[in-house]
C-alpha cells in the first residue's frame, strides 16, 4: 500500500471519527424536546433520532457538502496536514465543549478548524469569501428564524386548539411530535453529515482519487452512518441544559419546536448553507418558549450558549492554526 493512499485513508478515518463525536455532541438537538416531554425515553429517541439521521442519504441532495469542500476554502492551498489540523480544532473544541455541557455548534467548529489551518498555511486568502459570507449571515439568520417560525407555529397551534383540553391536546401532539422529531432528524442529518463529505471529498480530490470536486455515494453513506452511530452513543450533558434548561416545554411545544427547527434546516441545506443545527434548535425553543411569556425563558443560560457560539469558531481556528504549525515543524505540508 502506498504512502499516498495510507495517508488519504487516515484522514477519511479522521473525518468520520469527528462525524462520529458530531453525532453524539449534537444528540441533544435531535433528542432533546421529544426526551424532555417525555414523550420517548432516550433510549427510544436516540434510536428514532439515529435511524432517521442515516435516512437522511437518500434523496436530499450534497449541496451542503459542495460548499464546505470547495467553497469556503481555495482547494489550492488544501494538503493533507491542513485536513487533519482543521480535523483536529474541530474535534478538540466539540470534546471540550461537551464534556462542559454547552451545546455549541460542531458544523461552525468544523469550518473555523479548516479556515484556522488554511489561514495559518497561506493567510486570508486562503478563504472563499462568498462562502463565508452565507455561512455567517446564516450564523445570524438560523437561530432567528428558527425563534419565529416556533413563535408562529405556538401561536397558530394554541389558537386552533384554544377549545380543546389539556388532555385531548397533551394526547394529540404525543403522537406528531414523533413525526416532528423524525423531520428534524432528516433535517440534522442533511445538513450535518454533509460538511464531513464535503471533507473527505477534499481529501480525496486533492490526492488525485477524484477528477473534479464530487461526492461519491460511498461517501455519502459512510458520512450518514457516522452521524448516525454518534446519535446513538447520545449526549446526555447537553440533552439536560437543550431540553430542560432552557425552557420548560410540553408535547405542543416540542413539535413547535421541532417543525421549525426542521423547515429552517432544510431551507439552509437547499441553499447549500451549511448552518448550526445547535443555533436553529436552541432559537426554536426560546422562540416556543417565549410564547408564554418572556420570562419563561431562562435568558441567562441563554447568554451563556450564545458565548460558546461567539467562542466556536475562532476557538477552533485556533486550536487548528497551532497544530498546523506544529505539524509544519515535523515536515508536513
Amino acid at each position: 500500500m502506498d504512502h499516498t493512499l495510507l495517508v488519504v485513508l487516515a484522514l477519511i478515518a479522521v473525518a468520520l471519527i469527528f462525524d462520529y463525536i458530531n453525532g453524539f455532541h449534537d444528540a441533544a438537538n435531535s433528542i432533546a424536546t421529544i426526551v424532555s416531554t417525555r414523550v420517548l425515553t432516550p433510549g427510544q429517541a436516540v434510536i428514532w433520532a439515529a435511524a432517521f439521521n442515516f435516512l437522511a442519504a437518500f434523496g436530499f441532495g450534497t449541496a451542503v457538502a459542495k460548499t464546505v469542500g470547495a467553497g469556503m476554502v481555495d482547494l489550492s492551498v488544501v494538503t493533507s496536514a491542513v485536513i487533519f489540523s482543521g480535523l483536529l480544532g474541530a474535534i478538540v473544541w466539540d470534546l471540550i465543549t461537551w464534556y462542559i455541557g454547552l451545546p455549541t455548534s460542531s458544523s461552525h467548529a468544523l469550518v473555523g478548524g479548516y479556515a484556522g489551518a488554511a489561514i495559518a498555511k497561506a493567510g486570508l486568502k486562503a478563504l472563499v469569501v462568498s462562502g463565508w459570507t452565507k455561512t455567517l449571515i446564516f450564523i445570524v439568520l438560523a437561530p432567528m428564524l428558527g425563534m419565529l417560525l416556533g413563535f408562529i407555529i405556538s401561536v397558530i397551534t394554541l389558537w386552533m386548539f384554544r377549545n380543546s383540553s389539556p388532555h385531548r391536546v397533551d394526547k394529540w401532539f404525543r403522537r406528531l411530535q414523533l413525526l416532528s422529531a423524525a423531520m428534524y432528524s432528516l433535517g440534522h442529518g442533511t445538513n450535518d453529515a454533509q460538511k464531513t463529505m464535503g471533507i473527505i471529498a477534499g481529501v480525496l480530490l486533492t490526492a488525485g482519487y477524484l477528477d473534479t470536486f464530487r461526492i461519491p455515494f460511498w461517501v455519502i453513506l459512510s458520512a450518514h452512518a457516522a452521524i448516525g452511530l454518534g446519535t446513538l452513543s447520545g449526549g446526555w450533558r447537553i440533552v439536560h441544559t437543550m431540553g430542560s434548561k432552557i425552557t420548560k416545554l410540553q408535547p405542543f411545544g416540542g413539535f413547535a419546536a421541532e417543525t421549525a427547527g426542521a423547515i429552517t434546516l432544510f431551507m439552509a441545506s437547499g441553499l447549500g448553507v451549511p448552518v448550526s443545527t445547535t443555533h436553529t434548535i436552541t432559537g426554536a425553543i426560546i422562540g416556543v418558549g417565549s410564547v408564554r411569556r418572556v420570562s419563561a425563558v431562562r435568558w441567562g443560560v441563554a447568554r451563556q450558549i450564545v458565548w460558546a457560539w461567539v467562542l466556536t469558531i475562532p476557538a477552533s481556528g485556533l486550536i487548528a492554526a497551532a497544530t498546523y504549525a506544529i505539524a509544519r515543524q515535523l515536515g508536513a505540508q
